[in-house]
């Protein structure tokens, strides 16, 4: 690989792992996260049975996108990305961008439309490192560039 395709796949690694991390977070807890009582100004005790089960079923859902994205985007670095495949080096970006672009702007949501101040600055980065891998990788110079 070259220099600049080692770098977007550092990009793309370091993504892919938080995003695991994150999604393993959201996937293993038995409430809701603190920014999330933030916005509802009350704890998860405090919250009515149903809402809940909804509510853990949204952090299910969510961290299973987490794992999703990373578990998908750590193959596509190991496999066509290290051999040059420019669909692979492609879809990468297209991939995460896809998935934290929305999620930055829910959380901006919640942001503006509740007390709460949820870590919209993770979804910031992640979208940003993304763009950086494309950018130096530039993988529709060439095939295998």
């Amino acid at each position: 690989m070259s220099l600049r395709r080692k770098v977007a796949a550092a990009f793309y690694l370091v993504n892919s792992l938080v995003s695991l991390v994150l999604g393993s977070t959201y996937l293993l807890r038995t409430s809701f996260m603190p920014y999330h009582a933030d916005a509802l100004e009350r704890s998860w005790t405090e919250v009515a049975p149903a809402l809940q089960t909804l509510l853990g079923a949204l952090m299910d859902v969510a961290g299973a996108g987490w794992v999703g994205i990373g578990v998908a985007t750590l193959v596509l670095v190991a496999v066509p990305m290290r051999r040059g495949e420019q669909w692979g080096r492609l879809l990468i970006p297209a991939l995460f961008l896809i998935f934290y672009v929305p999620t930055l702007f829910a959380t901006i949501a919640v942001m503006n439309g509740t007390p709460a101040t949820p870590p919209w600055y993770g979804n910031t980065v992640a979208c940003l490192a993304t763009l950086a891998g494309v950018l130096i990788d530039a993988p529709w110079r060439s095939r295998s560039g």
